[in-house]
């Protein structure tokens, strides 16, 4: 992978700030878009790069979920001194976004999740699910190949850094976090924004909205449903609409203190 590319990133200055995290074998490549358009209405924005990514495959052995927390978890301690912070996340970046909001629901005022990787799509990946609590995956298939990435302009897809494979290990944290992030949003307490694509290939996007029916706490939760593009939602044919609706989510939530629930649907 171009280390340049998939490095991570800040940008833009203000009194407010969104931190911003990709999803797993991604890097912050896939959502600068969105952290371009959050610090062009006036956000300082932080994207770390989760620790075993933006590299090779082999980086991510050393790895588990619990790098990724505390990842997410020292990248928010850095916003300290902010007058709001926010937190973004795609895919699993959302379920770790979901486990900063209920953990620390005094320090994060809001929550913007994209394609939000609470359940996997399709039969297929349902039983790897399951195998991937036991060892029994990993001794019959240790490595899984990638070769592209679920982004549906041919444009975009061909700049896209790719990690070629990862270990099916990690499948079993992305699982764990899979179920932290299904019990833990009912202690989340600040206003969310749910963006799910119909034509996602990775996750379910029905997922997205069982998740909004767990944020039993939150003052206000917004779904929107993406009808172009596919999973890398902030860099595919919808990213502008996702960044629009980010942007002016957060703002409201920043002068107002939540959204408007007369402007809340699906």
């Amino acid at each position: 992978m171009d280390e340049e590319k998939t490095g991570a990133f800040e940008l833009g200055r203000g009194p407010d700030a969104c931190l911003v995290l990709h999803g797993f074998t991604g890097s912050p490549w896939d959502v600068r878009p969105l952290g371009e358009a959050l610090a062009a209405r006036g956000m300082r924005v932080v994207a770390p790069l989760l620790p075993g990514h933006g590299a090779t495959p082999q980086a991510l052995l050393g790895v588990t979920w619990r790098d990724w927390r505390d990842e997410a978890r020292r990248a928010l301690d850095l916003l300290r001194g902010h007058r709001q912070v926010f937190v973004a996340g795609l895919s699993m970046g959302a379920l770790l976004a979901v486990g900063l909001a209920a953990d620390a629901p005094a320090r994060v005022r809001g929550l913007v999740l994209a394609a939000p990787a609470l359940r996997f799509r399709g039969a297929r990946m349902q039983v790897i699910r399951q195998l991937s609590r036991t060892p029994l995956l990993e001794w019959v298939h240790p490595w899984v190949a990638k070769s592209s990435t679920d982004i549906s302009d041919p444009a975009i897809l061909a700049t896209a850094p790719i990690l070629s494979g990862f270990p099916v290990a990690r499948l079993r944290d992305v699982v764990t976090l899979q179920d932290a992030a299904a019990r833990s949003a009912a202690r989340v307490r600040c206003p969310v924004l749910i963006a799910v694509a119909e034509q996602d290939h990775v996750v379910d996007p029905r997922g997205g909205l069982e998740l909004a029916r767990r944020l039993k706490a939150s003052p206000c939760v917004r779904v929107i449903s993406l009808q172009r593009g596919f999973h890398i939602i902030p860099r595919d044919t919808d990213g502008p609409r996702l960044a629009r609706e980010a942007c002016d989510f957060l703002t409201h939530v920043c002068n107002f203190g939540e959204w408007e629930p007369q402007s809340a649907g699906t």
